[in-house]
């Protein structure tokens, strides 16, 4: 991979997963290229991200190139300069490769236009789903093969209730915490079943009280808390039905240890899974904080014995850098994008079962009903 073309990249957005800076300054979260620029709706963050990149990484890491290209510039806002699906879809159109932010879309429709898209154009579409990188993640998938078929899942992710003044200006006006973070363990769920079962039907359930009242005064249509109850249906055997259950909140309380508590639980057949993501294993105790728990398997920050950069083996980048070898691969002719839907990476094609779950649960939630899932032809449907 070395003697191939490098990469001119386009970061689509400027918060505190692409540039890892809120607007109190850094966030508090545990989160191959010639040219790189950014984008995000306001240019007037930028003087302060360029701070924060040196401050958090220029100075703690040797020989970083931090540099990049800003739009909109001169401080300028331009309020359309940062949404997933017409982002991913402009993109697309020009023969650009792909990354998107889980989940790629809030709409089953949208997501199948990009599959199409991607298809036409002959480009590389992936979705950022980095925990099917987790070794323990992939290392379940495998074990959970061996048990037969499905009966059981259930899944827990929730981040503190300050996570709501971080994502204030979109919280239940632009998306939910469904959409947010339990796209993360629906995601694995369809990975895990891809070949073994298929949903069928998805019923939502929500809590709401806390991030509409002080001190988070969110919109009145937040929720707080939201579970998914999913049915899947086998595809080899008609007799067996599983359930899926998957839960999502961001009022968790503050001072858990963790900045996301995730866990959860596999049954098959013959056997069942259990994985804990938050603890690791590796904690530590400080006089000012309390406990912490870490999880290096993501992202080591701590540098290199020469003081360079030392991260590369976290699933957080490894993420990115499947990507950014698939690109390099098709530019130099040496694999088609197609190829890389036989693998089980996180395509635009191999999740759309995810968006089609999630989009379900939003339905659901809004007009207080079980919505169906099925296949008509080769294209995914919601009733």
């Amino acid at each position: 991979m070395e003697n191939l073309s490098k990469l001119n990249v386009l970061m689509c957005g400027t918060g505190e997963y692409t540039s890892g800076w809120v607007g109190a300054g850094a966030s508090k979260s545990d989160k191959k290229v010639e040219k790189l620029a950014m984008v995000g709706v306001n240019g007037g963050k930028f003087p302060a991200i360029r701070a924060h990149l040196e401050d958090n990484i220029g100075k703690v890491y040797k020989d970083m190139d931090l540099s990049f290209d800003e739009y909109p510039e001169g401080g300028k806002v331009d309020a359309e300069a940062s949404t997933h699906y017409p982002i991913a879809i402009y993109a697309i159109e020009r023969g650009i490769h792909v990354l998107v932010t889980k989940p790629a879309t809030q709409l089953l429709k949208h997501h199948i236009e990009l599959i199409e898209a991607a298809k036409k154009h002959n480009v590389v579409c992936f979705v950022e789903h980095h925990k099917r990188f987790d070794p323990v993640y992939s290392d379940a998938k495998a074990r959970a093969a061996t048990l037969g078929e499905f009966n059981f899942f259930n899944a827990w992710m929730s981040q503190p209730k300050s996570q709501l003044e971080t994502f204030r200006a979109w919280a239940g006006k632009d998306s939910d915490i469904s959409y947010y973070l339990s796209s993360h363990h629906i995601d694995i769920c369809c990975w895990i079943l891809q070949d073994i079962a298929v949903p069928t039907r998805v019923v939502a359930s929500a809590a709401t009280g806390i991030a509409t009242s002080e001190p988070y005064n969110c919109v009145p249509q937040t929720e707080d808390t939201i579970t998914l109850m999913v049915d899947w249906q086998s595809i080899k055997s008609p007799k067996h039905k599983g359930t899926g259950v998957y839960t999502a909140s961001w009022t968790a309380p503050l001072k858990a240890g963790v900045h996301s508590a995730q866990h959860w639980y596999y049954m098959g057949e013959k056997g069942d899974i259990t994985v804990d993501q938050a603890h690791r294993g590796y904690d530590a105790t400080v006089d000012e904080t309390g406990k912490t728990w870490y999880n290096p398997f993501y992202m080591k920050y701590s540098p290199s014995e020469s003081g360079h950069f030392d991260g590369q083996r976290g699933y957080g980048y490894i993420s990115i850098e499947k990507f950014v070898d698939a690109v390099r691969s098709v530019n130099a002719g040496l694999s088609k994008p197609a190829e890389y839907d036989k693998h089980g990476l996180p395509t635009i094609a191999n999740t759309v079962l995810t968006t089609a779950i999630l989009n379900a649960g939003r339905i659901s939630l809004d007009e207080k009903r079980p919505v169906g899932i099925k296949r008509d032809g080769d294209q995914w449907i919601l009733e």
